[in-house]
């Protein structure tokens, strides 16, 4: 990499860190208040809003994956905060509903980090918001790809959510 490049990449890379961590905090700051990890304050969400869901239309909508989405839902059943309905139509679907602690809990939620963000991006001009969505999509073509390595990021961990782990 050369001169001004350089510094733009290790901007652009120390930002994405940035924004991980504000994700983290904001995740951790509902989970201390709640006792909720934000997948299960998602899964919540997700409930309230859309009404009794399986877990496969749950795993689709959070994006998550089928396995991940049963252990969520597991937790929150034991935390008494869903339950799983058979239907007596089909009694191979089984839908995820909230219980009535569950409701409680779910409008106490505060807004997810995306709600904040949907908020602000929508105050933009479409020029722009096409400009950062194709960014967007181009980082995670590149992550996806794999095409950065660790060698490649230089002290950037020095910047992001893992530098503590590095000085300990």
């Amino acid at each position: 990499m050369g001169g001004e490049n350089e510094v733009l990449v290790k901007e652009i890379v120390a930002g994405i860190l940035r924004l991980y961590r504000a994700v983290y905090l904001d995740s951790l700051k509902t989970s201390k208040r709640f006792g909720l990890t934000g997948s299960q304050s998602a899964v919540l969400r997700a409930i309230l809003a859309h009404g009794a869901l399986s877990s496969a239309e749950l795993s689709r909508k959070l994006c998550v994956t089928p396995s991940n989405i049963t252990g969520v839902i597991d937790r929150l059943e034991k935390k008494c905060l869903v339950e799983r309905i058979r239907q007596q139509e089909d009694r191979r679907v089984v839908l995820i509903t909230l219980t009535e602690s569950g409701k409680e809990l779910s409008k106490q939620l505060p807004d997810p980090i995306e709600r904040k963000l949907i908020s602000g991006l929508v105050d933009l001009g479409p020029e722009q918001v096409h400009a950062l969505g194709d960014a967007m999509n181009r980082i995670v073509d590149l992550i996806s790809a794999e095409r950065i390595e660790e060698t490649d990021l230089g002290g950037l961990h020095e910047h992001g959510p893992w530098a503590d782990e590095k000085r300990a």
